[in-house]
C-alpha cells in the first residue's frame, strides 16, 4: 500500500457568493470527510460542511474569502494522509491503491493495467488500460468491482474473470 495522500473529496466550484465550494464526494461520503478539519497537509482548514442533498456537498474552509477565492480552488482535490483513515477491512480498498496494478485473468494472461476507478451509483468500476494498447478498437476495459469479475487483488495485481476480459 501506498503513502500517497487518500482524496476524499474534489472541488467542483463556489457555491454563493460567501466563499463556499460545492464537492463531489469520493470517499465513505459526507461523515466521512466530517471527521477531518485539515485537508492538503493543513493547507485547508475546514469551518463546515454539509450536504448539497443531491451526493455532493456544500464547505466553508478558513482560508477562503468570497466567490472568487471559491472558484480559484476549482479542481482541487481534498486529501487527508493514510495513516488519519480508519483500518480496513479484507474486502475494504482505497481506490488509490487498486490505480497502478498490474492487472491480469485468471487465467494467468496480462491484460494491462488499472487506471482508474468509477462509480455511478451502483457499484465501483475498474477501468483497466490494455497493454499492449490495441491499434484499432477500444483502449481500454470496464469492470464491475464484484466477486464474479475481480477475483482477487493485492499490492501488486488485480486479477480479473476471463469473461469480463473479453469484453
Amino acid at each position: 500500500m501506498s503513502d500517497e495522500p487518500i482524496i476524499l473529496a474534489a472541488v467542483t466550484g463556489a457555491h454563493g457568493v460567501a466563499g463556499e465550494v460545492r464537492l463531489k464526494l469520493l470517499g465513505d461520503g459526507l461523515e466521512a470527510l466530517k471527521a477531518h478539519k485539515t485537508f492538503n497537509q493543513g493547507a485547508l482548514t475546514l469551518k463546515k460542511v454539509r450536504s448539497d442533498n443531491k451526493g455532493g456537498a456544500i464547505a466553508r474552509f478558513a482560508e477562503v474569502q468570497g466567490r472568487g477565492q471559491a472558484e480559484k480552488l476549482r479542481g482541487t482535490t481534498l486529501s487527508v494522509p493514510r495513516e488519519e483513515l480508519p483500518e480496513l477491512d479484507g474486502d475494504e480498498y482505497y481506490h488509490a491503491d487498486l490505480i497502478g496494478l498490474a492487472a491480469q485473468t485468471d487465467t494467468g494472461r496480462p491484460v494491462g493495467s488499472v487506471t482508474g476507478v468509477q462509480n455511478f451509483g451502483a457499484t465501483d468500476i475498474i477501468e483497466i488500460t490494455l497493454e499492449p494498447v490495441p491499434p484499432k478498437g477500444m483502449k481500454t476495459i470496464m469492470v464491475p468491482m464484484t466477486k464474479q469479475a475481480v477475483i482477487e487483488w493485492d499490492s501488486v495485481r488485480l486479477v480479473i474473470s476471463q469473461d469480463f476480459a473479453d469484453q
